[in-house]
């Protein structure tokens, strides 16, 4: 045995470190960034982070970024989200309808929410990164907020509100952008998304100065954007949406479940269908090349290798081989053609 190896070695060099960093994210892709903190006799320091790109040299979807960055904001400012957005955006525009604690008037005129098979929902309230997500309004409000963007409105916010646009990044393959908050195709500019059992989108068009605000008190797969895209510019198309399906769920074994356990990779994403027990799952894992982590939803089995997911609507439909394995999925979407993918592990 070498007597020499456990002598105690002085912690590497700052520049060392990044370097190993460098090394595990540009050649063996095995993370996205890190950070390395150091307690040693000379004191306790944080010593590096690295990442695969450049701050803002490419798009990475983020809600827990955007909540973060609410935080932050306000923390700057010395005072919460919800009163930093009332100062500094609906007080001066004039939308008394939009905060996130609901005023008697708010609450008595608030619609119920419903999830994708039309069973009414409790609201989802966000009390931490607020900024994801956490914010009430009416259609009112918004045409009000999108007369600022189209300059039908004047505003000290007007600035701001150009170099929402200024810089834009692609956002991996598709074919529109994204700029500060709102994605960006041709002429048009948008955001959509929504919260548990509702949908929103708003939109419009700089050139010709026109806007749309969709709202809906359901949380389907679709949501309201074909409706809103299809206004913005008739070129489009509407989603013809049959009514959503009631189904029930059938009780499988942990051992039959296991036979469509695995990674799937679809056009626009990769899918980690997981098992707990006897409840099988899905969730999002990769986006655009990129990795993500997706919210988890349940499966319930219907029979014959077909599973549906209540929270969306949608089902997920597997093919086997001689061995009874999946060997692919396929994900059939409400209003969407279906979405074939072959088994990566």
């Amino acid at each position: 045995m070498n007597p020499n190896i456990f002598q105690q070695l002085p912690i590497l060099g700052t520049d060392e470190i990044r370097a190993i960093l460098g090394k595990r994210i540009d050649e063996q892709k095995q993370t996205v960034g890190i950070v390395v903190g150091v307690i040693e006799p000379a004191g306790r320091r944080v010593v590096a982070y690295t990442s695969l790109r450049d701050p803002g040299s490419e798009v990475e979807y983020s809600n827990l970024g955007a909540g973060l960055l609410g935080h932050i904001l306000a923390r700057r400012a010395g005072t919460d989200y919800e009163s930093l957005v009332r100062s500094r955006i609906t007080h001066s525009l004039g939308m008394p309808d939009t905060g996130i604690t609901l005023t008697p008037s708010m609450k008595q005129r608030m619609a119920t929410g419903h999830n994708a098979m039309l069973a009414p929902v409790a609201n989802w309230d966000l009390p931490t990164l607020a900024s994801a997500g956490a914010l009430r309004s009416s259609t009112n409000d918004m045409l009000t907020f999108l007369e600022a963007f189209l300059g039908y409105k004047d505003s000290p916010l007007a600035p701001s509100m150009k170099a929402m646009l200024g810089v834009r990044r692609p956002v991996g393959k598709a074919s529109f952008e994204i700029g500060m908050g709102w994605f960006v195709f041709g002429e048009h500019v948008w955001h959509d998304g929504g919260t548990g059992g509702f949908r929103s989108f708003v939109g419009y068009d700089p050139k010709n100065r026109a806007g749309v605000v969709a709202f809906s008190n359901a949380s389907t797969f679709g949501g309201v954007s074909d409706i809103g895209m299809y206004l913005l510019n008739p070129k489009g198309q509407i989603a013809n949406l049959d009514p959503p399906e009631q189904h029930a769920g059938i009780l499988c074994e942990p051992a039959l479940l296991d036979r469509y356990t695995g990674r799937y990779q679809l056009p626009d994403r990769v899918l980690d269908i997981m098992r707990d027990g006897g409840r099988l799952f899905v969730q999002v894992t990769a986006a655009g090349g990129k990795p993500i982590a997706g919210p988890v939803f349940e499966m319930f089995a219907e029979g014959g290798d077909i599973f549906f997911v209540k929270v969306t609507g949608g089902r997920i439909s597997f093919e086997t081989g001689p061995d009874g394995r999946a060997t692919r999925l396929i994900m059939h979407r409400v209003g969407r053609e279906p979405s074939p993918g072959p088994r990566l592990s």
